[in-house]
């Protein structure tokens, strides 16, 4: 995501000619150039570095109440052959509108956007990568799994989900919902230009927010950096756990098919024939309990995937919307307004020069009438720059109400593991028994198997 998604402002057409000026003039604006007439910064007062009670910038929800706002399923369709390409079509049903219709990876990319239009100041979660050809049942797999985790929470995100774009991508089964998508994104500009607190915001913001703002993207980075080595381990053992049951499904057919053996014993053998064949008839029967074994393995494994693998992945996409959302405030309006502060700047040395050199008096008027519209761009890009600030504070209240799921996390791997080997446990318990056949004593008489001895063996 970039910051090119926002709205263009609107530019003076003087402007342009001035940017261009910027453009060839790299120099920063000297320490006494002259600054436009907009709000001076206030110095901190005790009062301004607390939010007032009631304050529109709070956002009072909890973990549960967001998980509430809607439940939505993703699921693949199964696939369909175009004229060259096979498409893959997603079963996308919402619990919240009571609706179930069919998207396409592209109809996903088109809502993208439209987010990304009507909320540059937002955390608009990233879409999965699109691959063109070759594209196999795991990452058709992994896809799924990315949009559903987009789709939920841009679902629960509080102004997206009051938002009828959002209606419409999972309610309208009208043939052509990209064209609608983007229609309803044509007929409004972006939250700026809707909220009626924008002008507003800096009211509402703390004194101290640019270093709130530092501090907070600090903190989020040093916990998306964790949380990504916590899934990283999680996959890990939920592919330790696959491959487990693997292991042991191969262990007991090999089992089986050593107790299914026909081949006849040769006559230097057939005095231990009948122990052979208890053997062979006792290992071929193994083979059911190591198959639920590798069941009860893959189930875990599979239980962890979606529980805890799933979950992290969720979080994770959170976090790096939130610092895509740091960036685009840093590349987008932060910049154009320092941008738009140069070239002020520029327009007014030019003024100073031509009272200097005595020039005519239109030119000297028509450079003050575009350092007037370079003021009314500043101030308008002054007040985004607020609603922006405004906009992160809230967005960093929401990664903080997403921050408990750590603990459902962890409570999901560790249910998942007492239950996981229990029931193995309960499998190699009823296994045990049937094992003493297979261990002969010296008079042909079962014997069960010896624990190993402690200290050093006996030569």
């Amino acid at each position: 995501m970039t910051g090119g998604a926002m709205d263009p402002l609107p530019t003076a057409p003087g402007a342009a000619a001035a940017e261009a000026e910027a453009d060839e003039e790299a120099d920063p604006p000297a320490a006494d150039s002259p600054v436009p007439p907009v709000s001076e910064p206030r110095a901190p007062d005790a009062g301004r570095m607390q939010v007032p009670p009631g304050n529109p910038l709070l956002l009072s929800l909890t973990l549960q109440e967001l998980l509430a706002r809607d439940a939505v399923q993703v699921e693949l369709v199964p696939e369909k052959k175009g004229l060259f390409l096979k498409h893959v079509e997603y079963e996308v049903s919402s619990q919240r509108f009571k609706s179930c219709v069919y998207r396409r990876y592209n109809d996903f990319v088109v809502f993208h956007e439209t987010l990304l239009h009507k909320f540059p100041y937002r955390m608009v979660p990233a879409l999965p990568p699109k691959r063109m050809l070759g594209a196999d049942r795991e990452f058709i797999e992994a896809r799924r799994r990315a949009l559903k985790r987009f789709i939920n929470l841009v679902a629960r995100h509080p102004p997206f989900s009051e938002d009828g774009v959002l209606k419409l991508f999972l309610s309208f089964s009208g043939p052509d919902v990209q064209n609608k998508l983007r229609e309803s994104a044509q007929r409004v500009g972006d939250e700026f230009m809707n909220c009626r607190l924008a002008a507003r915001a800096k009211d509402f913001l703390p004194a101290d927010i640019q270093t709130q703002f530092a501090m907070s993207r600090e903190l989020i980075r040093n916990i998306y950096n964790s949380f990504h080595k916590l899934r990283d381990r999680a996959e890990r053992m939920v592919s330790r756990a696959i491959d487990n049951a693997a292991d042991l499904l191969i262990f007991g057919k090999e089992l089986s098919a050593l107790g299914s053996d026909t081949t006849p014993l040769p006559s230097w053998a057939s005095l231990n024939s009948s122990t052979w064949g208890s053997l062979k008839q006792a290992l071929k029967g193994l083979s059911v309990e190591f198959a639920l074994l590798a069941d009860k393995a893959a189930q875990q494994g599979k239980q962890e995937e979606n529980d805890v693998v799933e979950k992290l992945n969720l979080f994770l996409d959170l976090l790096q919307s939130y610092k895509d959302l740091c960036e685009r405030h840093e590349k987008g309006v932060l910049h154009r307004h320092q941008r738009a502060l140069h070239t002020y700047s520029l327009m007014k040395r030019q003024v100073v020069s031509a009272a200097a050199q005595s020039r005519e008096p239109e030119s000297v008027e028509q450079l003050e009438s575009r350092i007037v519209e370079q003021e009314s761009v500043i101030q308008t890009m002054e007040l985004r720059n607020y609603y922006s600030l405004y906009c992160l504070h809230q967005e960093t209240q929401l990664v903080h109400a997403y921050l408990p799921l750590t603990s459902h996390i962890l409570g999901a791997f560790v249910n998942s593991q007492v239950q996981g080997h229990k029931e193995m446990s309960k499998v190699w318990n009823d296994l045990q028994p049937k094992l003493r056949c297979l261990f002969v004593g010296p008079h042909g008489a079962p014997a069960p198997p010896r624990p190993p001895q402690d200290g050093p063996s006996a030569h």
